[in-house]
C-alpha cells in the first residue's frame, strides 16, 4: 500500500468519524434518554412516516381504481361488442359475455378487476389483440421522453423568466412576460402545433415533420429504454440521434411553452411575495447586490413551492400531451388513449387513464419528498 492510499484511507476514515459524530451531537436528547433510545425513537418515526406515504399512495391509488371502473360501465359501449363484433350470433355473445365475468354482481366485478391490475393484467387491447400493460409500455417512452425535454424548457426559460418579471414590476418587460404566460393558457394546443408544423416543417423546413423519426432511419436502433435519443447515443448511430432530434423538438416546445407559461406566473407570483417582505428591504438597505437580494435571499423561500408546481406540470405534461401527440402522430400514450377512443378499445382507454393517473400520484409524492428534503422543517 503506498502513502498515497494509506492517506486517502486515513483521510475517508475521519470524514466518516466527524460525520457520525456530528449526527450524535445533533440529535435531541431528552432527559433520561440514552443515545441508542433515541436513535430506535428516530428510526420508529422514519417507519411510521413510510408506512403513511405507503397507505396514502395505497387509498389514492384504490380510489382511482375504482373511478377508472366506474367509467368503463357507465360509457355507452359495450365491451363484449368491441370483441365479437355487432353481427355475432346471440349465443356467441353470452359465451363471450361470461368468459369476460360481466354477468356477475359490480362488486365482484370490482373485486376482479382489482385484482387482475394488481397483478399486472390490464386485459387485452381489441385493436392489437396484445396485453395492454405491453402497448403502455411501448408507448409510454415516447411520451415520457418529450415530456422531460418540455419540462427541462418550462423550469429553464419559465423559472428566470418570473424572477426578473417580478423584479421589473410594472415595467415593460413584466408587461411582455405576463402576456406571453396568459398566450400560453390561451392558445389550444391542437392549433399551436398546426402552426407550427406549417411553418417550421413545410414553409422553413427547420425541424422534421410528424412522426418521431424518419421512415428510413425506422428499426435501425435497438429499443433498451424505449428513449430515442437515449437509445440511438447507447449504440452510437448519431444519424438517428440527428433525426430524432428534428423531430422532437417542435412538439418539445410547444409542451415546454404550456409548461413555461404556468411556471413563470407562478414564480413571479412567489417572487412578488417575497420581495415585500421586510428583510428584502433590510437587505437592500445594507447595499446587498440586488442579483443576491433575488437568487439569494428572495428566490431561496419559494423553492419548496416551485417543487410543487414543476411536479404538477411535468404530471400534466404527460397528460396534456394528447393533443400534441396527435397533431405531430406522435407514438405515445397520447396517441395510444386517441386511437383506443376511436377504436371503442374500452380496456386500452381504461389502462391508458390509470397509467396517467398512478404517474400523477408518483409525481405527487416525489414532490413531497423533495419538499422535506430542501425544507427541513416539514420533516
Amino acid at each position: 500500500m503506498t502513502l498515497v492510499n494509506i492517506f486517502y484511507l486515513v483521510k475517508t476514515i475521519f470524514l466518516y468519524k466527524n460525520f457520525f459524530t456530528y449526527s450524535i451531537n445533533n440529535l435531541d436528547l431528552r432527559h433520561g434518554e440514552s443515545y441508542m433510545t433515541l436513535i430506535v425513537n428516530k428510526i420508529k418515526h422514519m417507519f411510521m412516516s413510510l408506512l403513511g406515504v405507503i397507505i396514502t399512495m395505497a387509498l389514492t391509488f384504490l380510489g382511482l381504481l375504482a373511478i377508472t371502473f366506474v367509467i368503463g360501465r357507465i360509457v355507452p359501449i359495450d365491451p363484449v361488442l368491441a370483441v365479437v363484433g355487432d353481427r355475432a350470433p346471440q349465443a356467441v355473445y353470452d359465451a363471450a359475455r361470461i368468459e369476460m365475468g360481466l354477468d356477475k354482481p359490480l362488486l365482484s366485478q370490482f373485486f376482479v378487476y382489482v385484482g387482475s391490475v394488481l397483478q399486472g393484467d390490464l386485459g387485452m387491447s381489441v385493436s392489437s389483440a396484445r396485453p395492454v400493460a405491453e402497448e403502455l409500455a411501448r408507448v409510454f417512452p415516447a411520451t415520457l421522453e418529450m415530456a422531460l425535454i418540455g419540462i427541462f424548457i418550462g423550469v429553464v426559460i419559465g423559472v428566470p423568466a418570473g424572477v426578473y418579471a417580478a423584479s421589473k414590476q410594472g415595467t415593460w418587460v413584466d408587461q411582455t412576460i405576463r402576456i406571453l404566460g396568459l398566450t400560453g393558457y390561451a392558445v389550444p394546443a391542437f392549433w399551436l402545433g398546426l402552426v407550427g408544423l406549417t411553418l417550421f416543417y413545410a414553409q422553413l423546413q427547420w425541424v422534421g415533420g410528424p412522426g418521431r423519426i424518419d421512415i428510413f432511419l425506422e428499426g435501425l436502433v435497438p429499443a433498451r429504454t424505449g428513449m430515442l435519443l437515449i437509445d440511438s447515443l447507447l449504440v452510437g448511430d448519431f444519424d438517428v440521434f440527428r433525426s430524432a432530434c428534428s423531430h422532437i423538438i417542435l412538439p418539445a416546445f410547444i409542451l415546454g411553452f404550456f409548461s413555461l407559461a404556468y411556471i413563470s406566473r407562478m414564480t413571479r407570483s412567489f417572487m412578488l411575495e417575497q420581495l415585500n417582505q421586510e428583510f428584502i428591504t433590510t437587505a437592500r438597505v445594507k447595499g446587498v447586490p440586488e442579483r443576491v437580494v433575488l437568487w439569494r435571499h428572495a428566490f431561496r423561500p419559494i423553492r419548496v413551492q416551485l417543487v410543487t408546481v414543476i411536479g404538477l406540470s411535468f404530471a400534466q405534461l404527460l397528460e396534456g400531451s394528447v393533443m400534441i401527440e396527435t397533431v405531430f402522430s406522435w407514438p405515445g400514450i397520447g396517441n395510444f388513449l386517441t386511437n383506443a377512443l376511436l377504436n371503442a378499445d374500452m380496456n386500452s382507454v381504461l389502462g391508458a387513464t390509470l397509467a396517467i393517473g398512478a404517474v400523477f400520484i408518483c409525481v405527487n409524492k416525489f414532490s413531497d419528498l423533495l419538499y422535506r428534503l430542501i425544507d427541513p422543517r416539514a420533516r
